[in-house]
């Protein structure tokens, strides 16, 4: 810091000494099993119990988190309509088309960088089969009054927290509340298995159809005997262990991947914590007339610092992305996913240019949002420090 450079990535490896050496003592075993096997499913059960949730499924990334729950989704629901936000992550709205429904768009709440719970309920149709819902950045999307339509109405909700966990509404973690819920385990998020992400469900019958989609679509993987013996007697003609229930996908994770995530599981919470005051220290210290600070922060849990330019300010702008390059602050603008995702190439077929006008609120973000790393080895005085450079643009 004495160059006057800040010297501040925008992520940390989260893989400590202590995981890895964990990592050897299993692979110092005679013959150790590898693939998929007894420490995935520890390691569920682990997830299930720190998050509040009845069943989990392991998978190799949050992006494959997305497509089997909304294939799942398909299964239990038909094709339809479901409601997605126009700031989230790109897997989120394309699992959505991929599996063949059509995506619905809601503007965002600046204060919590999540949907507009009254637009969504405005877009809620007779062929609305779910409301997919993205916790961005740490901040918790859900309202009282979203939650009691959707019950109103008995449409699901479905829960991305890949971005967010360990964040609360109503003294509950979230991932608690949706028919089905989220995680990735990304390197820069706030745990990591190197690569994973993680689908958690209150419903029996959604655990073992995401199972089965986990793994080829094999009947096999399902943890229920009577399932199993009931695909057997239907079709006789095929081997039990290659029934195959599902057009789906190999997702599987590894022992490795499992192993690091239970012990990092071990000082999630406690991170979590660091992370949570290292936000509030950074919007309390900006200067409010030039950066939106009224961020929701109760409840929140954020991997990364938000900085947000009040107003459309072009000039502002580029000192501020001038700024934070020439300090060696590393950021990412539109925030994660790339800001407003209709302005994307992969939505063109299902969009129009008249379309990005109707979303003020995520095109602000998309032009004046930015975000920075938040870990919890980040100093308060280089928080204080840079809230003092930005402040003086």
């Amino acid at each position: 810091m004495s160059s006057g450079k800040l010297n501040w990535p925008l992520m940390k490896n989260n893989i400590s000494r202590g995981d890895l050496d964990t990592v050897i003592r299993f692979l110092s075993q005679d013959d150790p099993m590898l693939t998929q096997s007894n420490q995935v499913e520890a390691f569920e059960k682990d997830w299930s119990d720190w998050l509040g949730t009845k069943y989990s499924v392991f998978v190799n990334s949050g992006s494959s988190a997305n497509l089997i729950t909304i294939s799942a989704l398909k299964e239990v629901s038909g094709l339809g309509e479901i409601i997605v936000p126009t700031l989230t992550w790109v897997s989120d709205i394309a699992s959505v088309i991929q599996c063949g429904f059509e995506p619905i768009f809601v503007d965002i709440n600046p204060k919590t960088l999540g949907m507009i719970d009254r637009q969504v309920i405005e877009k809620i149709g007779q062929n609305t089969k779910a409301v997919f819902l993205t916790h961005v950045l740490g901040y918790n999307a859900l309202t009282s009054l979203l939650m009691d339509e959707l019950q109103l109405q008995n449409i699901p909700l479905i829960e991305d927290v890949c971005e967010s966990y360990g964040a609360t509404f109503n003294g509950r973690k979230l991932g608690n509340f949706g028919l089905m819920s989220n995680f990735s385990f990304y390197y820069a998020h706030h745990m990591s298995t190197i690569e994973g992400g993680m689908v958690s469900t209150n419903d029996e019958n959604l655990h073992e159809i995401l199972r089965m989609f986990r793994s080829h679509g094999m009947v096999r993987e399902a943890k229920s005997d009577n399932l199993k013996l009931d695909f057997c007697n239907k079709y006789p003609d095929l081997h039990p262990e290659f029934i195959f229930a599902f057009p789906a996908y190999n997702l599987r994770s590894t022992e490795i991947n499992a192993i690091v995530g239970r012990s990092q599981l071990k000082r999630l919470s406690k991170n979590n914590a660091i992370r949570k005051k290292n936000l509030r220290l950074f919007l309390d210290n900006l200067d409010s007339d030039k950066y939106f600070v009224d961020f929701e922060v109760n409840g929140s849990c954020n991997y990364a610092l938000t900085l947000v330019l009040k107003e459309s300010d072009n000039k502002l702008c580029q000192k501020v992305m001038k700024t934070l390059t020439g300090k060696g602050v590393e950021f990412r603008r539109g925030t994660a996913g790339g800001g407003n995702q209709l302005r994307q190439p992969y939505l063109k077929s299902v969009t129009s240019e008249e379309d990005i006008t109707l979303y003020p609120n995520v095109d602000h973000i998309h032009f004046y949002g930015f975000y920075i790393g938040n870990y919890p080895e980040l100093e308060r005085e280089k928080i204080l420090k840079l809230c003092g450079i930005l402040n003086r643009l």
